[in-house]
């Protein structure tokens, strides 16, 4: 795919998609990003990405749930990558509403302004929450679909739409099935920010849900890469496809990994408010990750223990950085 391409990045202003933007950049694409309208006239963490980028995208703010907003930005563009969505799995229990209205319908939007325009590829996100608890491990794109959670029904509703638009109307969608990501600038709603927050704040006490499920943790650097495959690939148009490292450990193994790392002992504790109801939480997740490499060639450079080990190790250090550190409320639980 020619790489004087213009692109547009929604959801933009979040932890994946600021990398993407980033990288994109880097690789000589022509960037438009998306990003969620709001009376600070704050990019998130595109007011904080690299220097060597900055003043080099193009910046457009709107809402994704609205439909003429979504079509003026992508106007122009030639492909798409669609990552605005609310991911927070405890703010679904709360407002379910809003889920169904940001991912699905805010997905429709892209696929329908894409139809309209002719762009040449929409690389849609989805997420291996749309899996539920393991079947069968490791899991590849054939496994069930479980929506454990009004967050994890919303995109398993998204990816179904964005296949129908596939089957319908022949629109190029690939959809990317991202596990679970971690690095600099991520949610503290996610589970490796809120343990290494805690600690870098001074707490030895470390408040957790449940810690005996298991996760496929992926570093940002390397979920991107499968991004920016997905798109230059030829491969891979009306399907879902995995982007993990085929490894699993335990939440409670995580938490023992960091404080290790930061040189600490760590006494966790297991509260309510933060753990998923009983038939809500998703006990395992272990990603078959062979698809990606097949179709696009991809495999992340930071896989196994000690792939996982390395990437915390970045992720630790920009979390330690106390202009980092200040912008996240640690002893504040994040739903």
């Amino acid at each position: 795919m020619n790489e004087n391409l213009t692109v547009l990045v929604t959801g933009a202003d979040g932890f994946i998609g600021s990398h993407l933007t980033e990288a994109l950049v880097r690789r000589g694409y022509k960037v438009r990003a998306f990003v969620c309208y709001n009376s600070f006239n704050s990019w998130g963490w595109l007011d904080h990405c690299a220097d060597d980028v900055k003043g080099k995208f193009e910046v457009v703010a709107g809402d994704i749930r609205d439909p003429h907003g979504v079509r003026a930005a992508m106007q122009g563009c030639d492909a798409v990558f669609h990552l605005a969505a609310l991911i927070a799995i405890p703010f679904s229990y709360h407002s379910p509403d809003t889920y169904v209205d940001t991912n699905i319908k805010g997905t429709l939007n892209i696929l329908q302004a894409a139809r309209e325009i002719g762009v040449s590829k929409v690389v849609h996100t989805s997420t291996s929450e749309v899996y539920g608890t393991a079947q069968f491990v490791p899991i590849n794109e054939s496994h069930p679909l479980q929506g454990q959670s009004p967050y994890s029904a919303s995109k398993i509703g998204a990816d179904q739409i964005a296949y129908s638009f596939f089957t319908s109307f022949n629109l190029p969608v690939v959809t990317v099935r991202p596990f679970n990501t971690y690095g600099p600038r991520q949610s503290a709603r996610a589970v490796i920010p809120t343990i290494i927050t805690q600690i870098a704040n001074g707490a030895t006490k470390i408040d957790l849900g449940s810690t005996s499920p298991t996760r496929d943790f992926s570093y940002v650097d390397d979920t991107v890469g499968g991004f920016i495959s997905a798109m230059e690939s030829d491969n891979g148009i009306g399907e879902a496809v995995n982007l993990g490292t085929n490894f699993e450990i335990s939440i409670r193994d995580t938490a023992a990994l960091i404080a290790k790392q930061m040189g600490v002992e760590i006494q966790i504790e297991s509260t309510i408010e933060r753990s998923r109801p009983e038939k809500s939480e998703v006990e395992r997740l272990w990603a078959d990750n062979s698809k990606a490499k097949e179709l696009f060639g991809w495999s992340p450079t930071l896989g196994g223990i000690e792939g996982l080990s390395q990437g915390l190790e970045k992720t630790i250090t920009w979390f330690r950085d106390p202009g980092n550190l200040f912008l996240y409320k640690a002893d504040k639980y994040n739903i």
